[in-house]
């Protein structure tokens, strides 16, 4: 250890791997290592555009580029659209290159990989002043997109593009350019955050902020100050509705998560708090004041985070979930690891290298096939799904009305097979509410809590339907289009099958007519 914490050296104005003065790589061969550091990691992360968040997401992306979709239920993503400036930059990049949006979407993917990727390894250069230790954290990182943040649901990066991958590679870039003092860029970098995921913006101030007054600067940037603009008011009282939606989310409530999640949340923390020491002692200074923001900041989103559990009435602030600060503390932990572990253990030696991070790519990659065993681990713009449910989507989009109204098992992205493929986001057409995705949006929505309720109530015991169930929710909604799992049931007209999916209509409608 006493090998790796040592003074930063500063840069030899010789030393064709050192960085300009603006901070940008020199050479093309940093870029170039980078490219490739970026695509080994979406091999082993897979891509998958429409899972997942990519359901509240990709829709409000089409519904810009084409106003006649989702007549119907759109607010179910279009809350989350009007909050950001994602789905207008995604839109915007489509219309000036003129790419398919699946294929702006990868690009897209790809591009925030690699400037999450860049920033681990800038901060890196900054705390180590090395280049072997600035790619050693680049790559640990690059393995780890997809392990888990302690019990928060998220991931370091997702396997498919949304505001999130935005605002983590940015936020990196936020802790490096404070560390630098580059704090007009550090503004720059917090306010592209906010214009695409507010709540993320929040952290990025509030660790800069911790940072600042690591730093004993004189800057004024508080961490409480977006805080005292969440008045109360802003949250409303907690209905039964949302209450539902609410307990469908376990990792909101600090107190039910699992024993091991817990130890997700301290064991960083502690380790944070042991480099901090050993930095202080022995250098660099900026790893020593990186660490201690580490543990302050982190211990700040503990205490915030049971503050809204413990009292009953805390429930209507669990919508802001503190404990989305973790991610942010897993890079830098990350980053910071792999750099000692490039430095100290790893060295020059490509046996070593090989050894550490050959296993560890082919365990995560092990791991992501898991999560998605019926999809293609990359699931490439243009080529054809091997997934039954996304090739009924497909059909749905291609050779049904742009004004039809479906109804689907409201848990079908739980489904063996399914692979949580978002409808929306590969049919273009609106459904009826489900309990999985739309619930998310009621978390950060509550006025939506009622309208959920009611359709996810419609389609209580969904497998057991009947024809006489369909016809009311037809009556009822004004459902035209069913996508039921086989065998299907007696009395629908389906137009389309596989192995597993169905795409039906009622076969006659209440009047006795053929149903169009």
């Amino acid at each position: 250890m006493r090998a790796v914490l040592q003074p930063a050296p500063k840069a030899d104005p010789k030393d064709s791997t050192s960085v300009d003065s603006t901070g940008v790589l020199a050479r093309p061969k940093d870029l170039a290592i980078l490219f490739l550091l970026t695509g080994a990691a979406i091999a082993v992360q897979g891509y998958h555009p429409f899972v997942e968040d990519a359901e509240i997401y990709v829709p409000g992306i089409k519904k810009l580029l084409n106003p006649a979709l989702y007549s119907f239920n759109d607010e179910f993503f279009a809350s989350h659209a009007k909050l950001t400036l994602f789905p207008n930059l995604i839109a915007w990049s489509v219309r000036i290159t003129h790419l398919p949006l699946e294929w702006a979407l990868l690009a897209w993917q790809f591009s925030c990989v690699f400037v999450l990727l860049w920033g681990c390894r800038e901060l890196g250069r900054v705390c180590f002043g090395s280049s072997r230790a600035a790619y050693g954290g680049a790559a640990l990182v690059a393995s780890l997109l997809t392990i888990p943040v302690a019990g928060t649901a998220l991931y370091i990066m997702d396997q498919y593009v949304n505001t999130r991958s935005f605002s983590t590679a940015a936020s990196v870039w936020i802790v490096v350019t404070m560390l630098q003092r580059k704090y007009a860029r550090a503004a720059m970098w917090l306010l592209f955050t906010a214009l695409i995921h507010p709540l993320m913006a929040v952290f990025g101030l509030g660790f800069a902020g911790v940072l600042a007054w690591k730093q004993r600067t004189n800057v004024t940037m508080q961490p409480h100050f977006a805080a005292a603009l969440l008045f109360p008011v802003l949250f409303p009282p907690v209905t039964d509705a949302y209450r539902q939606t609410l307990d469908s989310r376990p990792y909101f409530f600090l107190l039910r998560w699992q024993w091991y999640e817990w130890l997700g949340i301290f064991a960083p923390l502690v380790i944070f708090w042991w480099w901090a020491r050993m930095a202080r002692r022995r250098g660099p200074h900026a790893l020593e004041t990186l660490c201690r923001a580490c543990v302050v900041f982190g211990g700040l989103g503990f205490l915030a985070a049971l503050l809204i559990t413990i009292p009953s009435q805390g429930m209507r602030f669990v919508e802001l979930q503190p404990l989305r600060s973790l991610q942010l503390i897993y890079i830098l932990f990350f980053s910071i690891a792999g750099a000692l572990l490039a430095e100290h253990i790893l060295k020059t030696n490509l046996w070593r290298w090989l050894a550490l991070f050959v296993p560890l790519c082919a365990g995560m990659f092990y791991a992501q096939r898991q999560l998605f065993p019926a999809t293609s681990h990359i699931e490439w713009p243009g080529r054809d799904s091997s997934n039954r449910w996304v090739q009924a989507f497909l059909w749905v989009r291609d050779h049904t009305p742009v004004n039809s109204y479906f109804a689907l098992d409201p848990d079908h992205m739980r489904l063996t097979g399914e692979d949580q493929h978002g409808f929306r986001a590969i049919a273009e057409r609106s459904m009826l509410a489900d309990r999985v995705k739309d619930s998310g949006a009621v978390t950060m929505f509550p006025a939506l809590a009622g309208t959920w309720l009611e359709q996810v109530n419609s389609e209580a015991h969904w497998r057991a339907f009947g024809l006489e169930d369909f016809e009311r929710l037809h009556s009822k909604y004004g459902v035209d289009w069913f996508v039921l799992q086989t065998p299907g049931v007696a009395g629908m007209e389906c137009p389309y099958r596989n192995s597993a999916v169905l795409v039906c209509q009622i076969a006659h409608g209440p009047d006795g007519a053929k149903a169009q």
